[in-house]
């Protein structure tokens, strides 16, 4: 062979792999643009139905049975689910170790009209804050009762006291309402934006904790120090939450049984729906990626998260104009969550307020129920 007709042949060679190598490279000799797209739109949706089966489909046998509610007696039924409480606590909720690392500070806050502190509690690189107030009448000779207001996304603790702020329509004053009721209030500082909410529970959950665990943790050494305090009776605390703050309502009376009595307002729902299908009747969330909590479905929808509360008293307020969820649905969820409050006898701790509202609290309602569970009658059990 000539080198001429070697060197031709070796080009040709070339020019070949480098056709071949173009056309692998643009996948034109593999699997077309429209084929590559209808082969993984059609596994999205075989993921999309397995894990509906599972979450929706599969939710009421799997949730008969991990549950084993005894009805024999109240601190039976408290025993009876009590493995539940515990893998709440350590499959959805996670909650870390925070204690406090050194002197809480307590100074004086401006709140327009109204005399208040505010509180910080270190727990070593973060801190607990909020805001506390006290009615006029408070003193260690007479002792309050005192309730937990926890804001929403996209507000602040000092929202839930403007009566002619950006929020209140959604908001109402009704800490101001439960301070002339004759309450102590604490208002919890949480983490306000979604967008916020969505990076921090990210790394939340590469730590195997999640942000709910840890403002549950700071609440409760927010409560360490208030309930020290002589004005308040450590023995009659509340909490009234609206929107993510009666998720807070929701998520955190499981897990802290100083809370007797609470109210969720603009949160309770239908949760499979809630989370899993789109529906034009109600909001879906599928840019809130904080709020897809690990194992919330496992057996934890709100009608037997509610479980985890009971014997305490409930209320739970929903309007019908609140684009969060589908009032009749919400009915429905309810009438099963009060289940376990009918069978021992004490159905009149649970009630469902459904307003011709929005996203927002009644507050005349609420105070009555706090004020009847903690102020009229004796210490719930």
């Amino acid at each position: 062979m000539t080198k001429s007709l070697k060197f031709k042949n070796c080009v040709a060679s070339i020019m070949l792999l480098m056709f071949t190598s173009a056309a692998f490279g643009q996948g034109q000799l593999l699997i077309s643009k429209e084929a590559q797209t209808a082969r993984t739109d059609a596994y999205e949706n075989e993921l999309t139905k397995y894990l509906t089966n599972y979450l929706i489909d599969q939710y009421d046998t799997r949730a008969a049975n991990a549950w084993n509610r005894d009805y024999s007696s109240i601190p039976a039924f408290i025993r009876s689910v009590q493995p539940n409480r515990e893998k709440w606590a350590s499959m959805v909720i996670k909650p870390p170790v925070l204690r406090k690392t050194g002197a809480v500070k307590i100074r004086p806050y401006n709140l327009g009209d109204l005399k208040a502190e505010w509180i910080e509690v270190p727990l070593g690189i973060l801190k607990a804050e909020a805001i506390l107030a006290f009615p006029p009448n408070a003193s260690k000779d007479k002792p309050v009762a005192i309730v937990i207001v926890q804001h929403g996304i996209g507000s602040d603790p000092e929202s839930t006291f403007e009566e002619n702020g950006s929020i209140a329509t959604e908001y109402h004053a009704y800490a101001r309402a439960l301070l002339k009721a004759g309450f102590a209030v604490l208002a919890p500082l949480n983490l306000r934006d979604i967008e916020r909410r969505n990076y921090i529970e990210s790394l939340c959950r590469l730590a195997n904790i999640s942000l709910p665990g840890i403002e549950l943790v700071r609440l409760q050494n927010l409560l360490d120090t208030v309930l020290a305090d002589r004005r308040i009776n450590k023995e009659k605390v509340g909490m009234w939450g609206v929107s993510w703050g009666g998720l807070a309502t929701q998520f955190f009376m499981p897990l802290e049984p100083r809370i007797k009595a609470g109210i969720a307002a603009a949160f309770f729902n239908e949760r499979r729906n809630k989370m899993v299908l789109p529906d034009k009747r109600t909001s879906f969330w599928p840019n809130e990626t904080h709020a897809g909590f690990s194992g919330w479905l496992t057996e934890f929808s709100d009608k037997d998260l509610v479980s985890l509360i009971c014997p305490r008293p409930l209320m739970i307020q929903t309007g019908k104009k609140d684009p969060i969820g589908y009032w009749q649905q919400i009915k429905e969820e309810f009438n099963n969550a009060k289940i376990p409050y009918q069978k021992l006898g004490i159905e009149d701790r649970i009630s469902l307020l459904i307003h011709e509202g929005g996203h927002e609290p009644v507050t005349d309602e609420g105070v009555k129920f706090l004020t009847k569970w903690l102020m009229q009658s004796g210490e719930v059990k």
